[in-house]
């Protein structure tokens, strides 16, 4: 997963060339999902290898470095299941993938909380639940303030979708 890419006009990663990217660093059965920096392919490299490795070759032949977050399937997996909003519409929960364990202050998060939003915090990532819309929740804009660690975030669908894509390489 990549942050930041192709928002607003900045960035611009086509997932054409991401793929390309990808399958010439070596890496097998490589698939893209959406136009958000999604990926899914077979490695025997360490997580942080690929990591460096992906962000510095966007580097080289895109002009920028993305903060680049490779994970295993089980992570995905978990992302789905491991949080209290079973059942909510997959647009209405988002899953934060945080680089570094996060123990925001809750305090800050209730005061910022519409009613009916919440949250679970999990070792590296965050979950948010906001039913009364993503774009409103003035959790979601500042967030990024209160957990410090870098993240990238994912609604519950485009996990899904991911989690799909690995599975059917099993």
């Amino acid at each position: 997963m990549l942050r930041g890419v192709n928002v607003a006009g900045a960035n611009k990663l086509p997932m054409v060339e991401f793929r390309s990217l990808l399958s010439d660093l070596g890496l097998g059965q490589v698939e893209t999902y959406i136009q958000s920096g999604n990926a899914v392919f077979d490695s025997d490299l360490r997580t942080g290898e690929l990591e460096t490795m992906i962000r510095d070759a966007i580097a080289t032949r895109c002009g920028f470095a993305p903060e680049t977050f490779v994970l295993e399937g089980a992570e995905i997996a978990a992302a789905l299941t491991d949080h209290p909003f079973a059942g909510a519409e997959g647009n209405q929960v988002h899953v934060y993938f945080l680089k570094e364990p996060a123990g925001p202050d809750n305090a800050s998060l209730r005061a910022l909380a519409l009613p009916g939003d919440g949250w679970h915090l999990s070792f590296h990532r965050f979950t948010l639940h906001t039913p009364g819309g993503f774009g409103t929740s003035k959790l979601a804009e500042r967030l990024p303030k209160l957990l410090p660690a870098p993240m990238t975030a994912r609604n519950l669908r485009t996990v899904a979708a991911l989690r799909s894509m690995i599975a059917a390489r099993t």
